[in-house]
């Protein structure tokens, strides 16, 4: 092996060790790049719509944004706040009741079945012996309490978060200030006989978060209108927490309407039983509703990702960058296959571009 080869494989693995130490700022500075490219893609929206320089158009999107977070914080966020809270203090509840229903149920079978062949078994008393084992709805509530608890302690740093949310829309509103001179400062690092592909595949890959956002921006909208509608009509309470979390929650794919689905199926099963059912049922028909009649005809210019690279993709991302992997599992998937399509399938394997550049 030549020294320079040596030394080149040396620094490429030094490279890797470097950027894994700083893994935790990497996805930071991501997420203010998807901030960027919010901002960016609303601003362009803007100047194309009333033809208005970009200075004017982005100064009109901060103001606009500013104003709709005040209004979101007087009038919205209180109230999601005590319904929220209300939420969490029933679910304890919601699964006690989960377990007394349960037990009433394997009684009422278990008379059935055994009352003319073994008298005994029908007697309560010892089925409740015979089910010992098994945790009492207090013990279980209490659990689960103690667990949110521990959760909430988990994740609920404070200060980091403070410094982290001050520090991913700090660097991303520099970045929406002059985006083409960050985008050439990183084109830079790029070999010359390839800057001017890489400034194509960087566009590429800027257009399709910009789809990915603005897509996933009014399919939660929709689902969140759709569960407010469907929740007011069946009695259920607290419906703004519960179609608000269903809203956020649907930016994470699989995972996300899932945990949402949690929330009002136990406010219905401590009001009404049957209404757990109706419940799920609603959310069930939410999202067949999402996936193949909102997605498909908001996302159509969207790069299309297999369901299996995505749940890949939020496993990785989430083992390897926490929390926070799990929120931008989605657009670092998008421009990882863009990556991929574009450098290694269209240029390596296809075109055979850099041999015939080098």
């Amino acid at each position: 092996m030549r020294t320079t080869s040596f030394l080149s494989i040396t620094a490429l693995f030094i490279s890797i060790i470097i950027l894994w130490n700083l893994k935790e700022i990497i996805i930071l500075f991501f997420a203010s790049v998807i901030i960027a490219m919010a901002l960016c893609t609303i601003t362009g929206k803007i100047r194309d719509f009333i033809q208005i320089p970009r200075w004017a158009s982005l100064t009109i999107t901060i103001i606009s944004i500013i104003l709709i977070s005040s209004i979101s914080i007087v009038l919205i966020v209180p109230q999601f706040t005590s319904e929220f809270q209300e939420l969490i203090n029933q679910i304890p509840s919601a699964v006690g009741k989960l377990w007394e229903l349960s037990i009433n149920t394997f009684f009422d079978f278990a008379e059935i079945i055994y009352k003319d062949n073994i008298p005994n078994m029908a007697d309560r008393s010892l089925l409740t012996n015979k089910l010992s084992i098994i945790p009492d709805s207090t013990t279980l509530a209490s659990g689960v309490t103690d667990s949110i608890t521990k959760l909430i302690n988990l994740v609920s740093n404070v200060g980091i978060g403070i410094l982290q949310i001050f520090f991913i829309i700090s660097v991303g509103l520099m970045i929406t200030l002059q985006p083409n001179s960050y985008r050439e400062v990183a084109i830079l690092l790029v070999p010359s006989f390839y800057r001017r592909r890489a400034r194509t595949i960087l566009l590429i890959c800027g257009n399709a978060l910009s789809s990915w956002m603005t897509g996933v921006l009014l399919s939660s909208i929709c689902v969140a209108i759709l569960a407010s509608i469907g929740l007011y009509l069946l009695g259920i309470k607290l419906v703004i927490a519960n179609a608000l979390i269903a809203g956020i929650l649907n930016i994470i794919p699989n995972v996300g309407p899932t945990i949402s689905t949690i929330f009002p199926l136990s406010v219905a099963l401590l009001d009404t039983p049957w209404k757990s059912l109706a419940v799920l049922g609603l959310y069930i028909i939410i999202q067949n509703i999402e996936s193949y009649v909102i997605t498909p005809s908001i996302m159509h210019k969207q790069v299309k990702l297999l369901p299996g690279l995505t749940i890949t993709a939020q496993f990785i991302f989430t083992i390897t960058f926490g929390p926070l992997g799990l929120l931008l599992a989605i657009p670092l998937a998008v421009v990882i296959q863009v990556i991929v399509r574009e450098i290694l399938i269209n240029d390596i394997l296809e075109k055979n571009y850099f041999s015939t550049k080098m």
